[in-house]
């Protein structure tokens, strides 16, 4: 809880009153907490960190590995023994191939290695609904993929085990019993003290997630979750309270190793920081995840008291080192101090677990024969760089990719295809991966580390009308056509779709709301649109059903469903053979108006 400071006062008064020169200290004990959040299944090292903002790539760190996060953390619970482990999100979901493959079942049986003890649901735990979310934490084998249950060929128990930790969602509530779909909070006695942790996702999580896995949930506001379990936790004796949240803020800074502990900004306009503007003053601090930024932050409650909010980047490139004072005498936090670190696979002084990396090893084993294989050849490294229009080159090819699996008779006939950036998760690059595939080469895991969400796409037929509402949902402010219930603002940020060659329109915000598209600019193949005329339009199910607001879709009409978008991608590299990067010049920026 928070420091008392006339508790504190009258402590240091009565000392003065037994020796008038001394100068009474309250006992404290000190407690670890070793953070981390959106880990995203990467099991093996994501690459290299950079040492600072401008620094050269010659000088860039090795980083990440869960058997290195391991190692980190063995050493910090070394210096303390009285050390928890908690995480603040996407543990799971958007992973790469040796996790998704089976199931990031991976994820969670090195995770219970590690030490993990309490993870508050993200967005991505719900990519494959909450039943299947149940059963990471209560184990079991999948229901019809034969990939489950595989810890026999790795070395750890079958069937799947389940998760040793703790799954925490006091925000999230099943609609049909009223209840949380896991536990609100955990209460761990450490060195002595009880200390509170309230696990949470973010409310927006039904806007980003496919809509079938959230179905039947309900997600409720952040700071009224908490403030309303205070007492609850106080009642129990609670002497710290811990948030772990999966929403985050971004600093303007380039993430390295030298900006990690920055709070450039102080999160200004970002959704943790309003957030925590409302939180009650009990609560002594908040570790967020989300938007993958490290960061150190000092950021004032509704009582106006600066708390510690910490993030560490993603993908297990940092961890977050967290030491809480806590009196002995009043049990009143005295202290929070945070310090970001780079999981640095060159530092000599730590040894990662070698148990670990077995297992890990052995999942790859299992998915070499299908991650190795090449499936075509790029001319050159193809980004998710955007124009400042918003288009990328490997949008440009995916959204390609999606029209050719769609546009011939009895595949949907499809005239545009439009991929939502956030779906793309990787770039394509030209060097050979660790597998030796060769310069240029793509690999079936180079393509599902692109595209890791299995979606399917759907075909379905759009008015012109419906397609300019479509394009204005990209934008902030525009709400038209939104059903009830969706978030009053629109989108918290710009989210420009891809667009498939043929189709090409002119933008630029104006400052009023579902006005930034001109009509007349809006072309499939040089013609522009009918407002009345139908045109069949392919996306993928997460789109179709409304993700990421682009609720426009759901009025679609007479749908087809279609092939995996990764044998959509796959198929396009087949069909061209060498693919070149997209062009960039499907999207423009309108010109601005004369002064």
């Amino acid at each position: 809880m928070k420091l008392n400071k006339l508790a504190m006062g009258i402590a240091l008064g009565l000392g003065t009153l037994g020796a008038a020169n001394a100068v009474t200290t309250i006992p404290t004990t000190t407690i670890k907490i070793v953070a981390f959040n959106d880990f995203h299944g990467q099991l093996e090292s994501p690459g290299t960190f950079r040492q600072t903002p401008s620094s050269a790539a010659a000088t860039n760190i090795p980083v990440g590995g869960v058997d290195w996060m391991a190692g980190y953390v063995a050493d910090l619970k070394s210096q303390n023994p009285s050390t928890v482990v908690v995480s603040a999100g996407d543990i799971i979901g958007a992973t790469p191939l040796v996790s998704a493959l089976f199931h990031d079942e991976p994820t969670i049986e090195t995770m219970n290695r590690l030490g993990l003890e309490f993870n508050a649901v993200g967005n991505h735990e719900f990519d494959e609904g909450k039943d299947e979310l149940k059963r990471m934490q209560n184990g079991g084998c999948h229901p019809t993929d034969p990939n489950s249950c595989q810890g026999a060929s790795v070395g750890t128990p079958v069937p799947f085990e389940g998760a040793d930790f703790k799954f925490l969602a006091a925000n999230v509530v099943e609609t049909a019993t009223g209840k949380t779909l896991f536990p609100q909070y955990a209460i761990k006695v450490i060195g002595g003290v009880r200390v509170g942790f309230i696990g949470m996702t973010l409310k927006e999580t039904p806007t980003i997630v496919t809509p079938t896995g959230v179905a039947g949930l309900e997600f409720k506001d952040e700071a009224a979750t908490v403030n309303a379990l205070i007492p609850k936790l106080r009642a129990r004796g609670v002497e710290a309270v811990v948030v772990l949240i999966h929403q985050g803020g971004t600093i303007p800074v380039t993430q390295s190793a030298s900006t990690i502990n920055n709070c450039d900004g102080g999160l200004s306009g970002s959704p943790i920081k309003s957030i925590v503007n409302q939180l009650d003053d009990e609560v002594d601090l908040v570790i967020s995840g989300h938007t993958h930024q490290a960061y150190n932050c000092q950021i004032a409650n509704k009582a106006g008291r600066l708390i510690s909010v910490t993030s560490a980047n993603s993908q297990g490139r940092v961890l977050t080192d967290i030491d809480v004072a806590i009196s002995t005498v009043n049990g009143e936090v005295s202290s929070v101090s945070a310090e970001n670190i780079v999981v640095d696979r060159s530092n000599t002084a730590i040894t990662p677990n070698a148990a670990i990396k077995t297992i890990v090893d052995n999942y790859k084993a299992l998915s070499t024969p299908i991650a190795n294989r090449v499936i075509g050849s790029i001319s050159a490294a193809i980004t998710r760089t955007a124009t400042g229009a918003g288009e990328s080159a490997l949008g440009d090819v995916i959204a390609d990719a999606q029209l050719l699996a769609t546009q011939n008779v009895g595949f949907g006939e499809a005239v545009v295809s439009f991929m939502n950036p956030g779906g793309i998760r990787a770039d394509l690059t030209f060097p050979s991966s660790t597998a030796n595939e060769g310069d240029g080469k793509v690999t079936y895991a180079e393509a599902f580390t692109v595209q890791p969400f299995g979606n399917t796409l759907v075909t379905l037929t759009l008015t012109g009308a419906q397609i300019h509402t479509l394009l204005e949902q990209q934008f902030t402010g525009c709400t038209v056509g939104y059903p009830a219930g969706a978030p009053v603002a629109g989108q918290a940020s710009n989210r420009i779709m891809q667009v498939s060659n043929g189709f090409s329109y002119e933008w630029r915000e104006k400052g009023t709301a579902c006005d930034n598209v001109d009509p007349a600019s809006i072309k499939i193949n040089g013609v522009v649109v009918d407002p009345a005329a139908s045109y069949r339009v392919t996306v993928n199910n997460f789109m179709a059903d409304g993700g990421d607001q682009y609720y426009a879709l759901t009025q679609g009409t007479n749908r087809l469903g279609g092939a995996l978008d990764l044998d959509a991608l796959e198929n396009y590299f087949t069909v061209n053979g060498t693919v070149a990067p997209g062009l960039r010049n499907r999207i423009l920026l309108a010109p601005a108006p004369a002064l």
